[in-house]
């Protein structure tokens, strides 16, 4: 991501500057909450893909800071909610806030990142990126509730799951692209293009997460290995060997996948099995077609640092290890 992060220098310092703004409020914890999640890290990689967007429809005006800042508040918003939901204790590495304010401070200050995003986005005065960032927001909780009704589901197929990656994850880094291209004043072909960028984009990084929590280091990732089993989450790699495995290794998987604890052994027996049926290669394969997919989609904007940036941008999701 060098190259992106140099292009972007300013404007990342400008939208880091934005975050202690938005978070100004006369309660306290509203204040200490959401200052700790903003600074626990994070990629930016939604701001990021907005500011680039941003400059491939070559835009001059100064909203586009405010609007990457927009973008990393609803999602910092959904993960304090997302930790609550699956009662999470780490959050890139460090303890997520749930951990060490309550379920109920994580869910409030969650609700006022929303609410002040909203208020962010009606001041810009755009309603094609109200609209779109509105719709992304109402999809994302659907995606949320859809992920909770297939819990432990053993039948979750794949096209199944790609729905649910859309919602929960894809839609809001394709809006965020595509956010870029209105304040640009990209046509329609255009505007669909960086659209459709972000939700190819958006669904390979869904993937290596999913990758990920299987085979990477916590130190790396942030979280526990096999966390999402532990939370009867079916993801791509478990669906795919669920698929190819047989009756008596898929009832084993059934047991253990409705356990309220998940033992070590338990764990290291679908890992096994996920890496036996190559779950986690046809995850990655998934994620490299798709980013090749999503790099096809901006053949109608002309060669620029801005585009060739987004491309790298692409590249580090399939590339990274957290």
């Amino acid at each position: 991501m060098e190259n992106a992060l140099k292009l972007l220098s300013d404007d990342l310092k400008q939208v880091e500057g934005l975050f202690e703004e938005f978070l100004d409020s006369d309660v306290y914890l509203i204040r200490k909450v959401g200052d700790y999640v903003i600074a626990s890290g994070g990629k930016r990689i939604r701001p990021m893909l907005l500011l680039l967007s941003a400059r491939l429809a070559e835009y001059d005006g100064d909203q586009h800071v405010g609007l990457a800042a927009v973008v990393e508040f609803l999602h910092t918003a959904t993960l304090l909610h997302d930790d609550v939901v699956d009662d999470a204790v780490l959050r890139r590495g460090s303890a997520s806030a749930n951990s060490l304010w309550g379920n109920q401070a994580s869910v409030l200050v969650g609700d006022f990142l929303f609410a002040k995003s909203f208020s962010i986005m009606v001041r810009g005065g755009s309603l094609d990126v109200l609209q779109v960032l509105s719709d992304a927001t109402t999809s994302m909780a659907e995606g949320e509730i859809m992920q909770l009704v297939g819990t432990c589901d053993l039948e979750m197929d794949e096209p199944r799951y790609l729905d649910v990656v859309r919602s929960k994850t894809a839609v809001l880094i394709s809006a965020a692209c595509e956010a870029g291209g209105i304040l640009g004043g990209v046509d329609d072909q255009k505007r669909t293009a960086l659209k459709d960028f972000g939700m190819d984009l958006g669904i390979a990084f869904q993937f290596m997460d999913d990758a990920l929590d299987y085979v990477a280091e916590e130190a790396e990732f942030g979280k526990a290995r096999g966390h999402d089993l532990q939370e009867g989450k079916m993801t791509l790699p478990l669906i795919h060997a669920l698929r190819e495995c047989n009756e008596q290794e898929r009832s084993r998987v059934e047991e253990i996948v409705e356990q309220d604890e998940l033992p070590a052994e338990d764990l290291n027996y679908v890992c096994d099995l996920i890496e036996h049926y190559g779950g986690i290669e046809h995850t990655r394969m998934r994620a490299r077609e798709l980013v090749e997919q999503a790099k096809g989609h901006l053949k109608c904007f002309a060669d620029s640092p801005a585009r060739q940036a987004l491309f790298e941008l692409a590249d580090y999701v399939v590339a990274r290890r957290k």
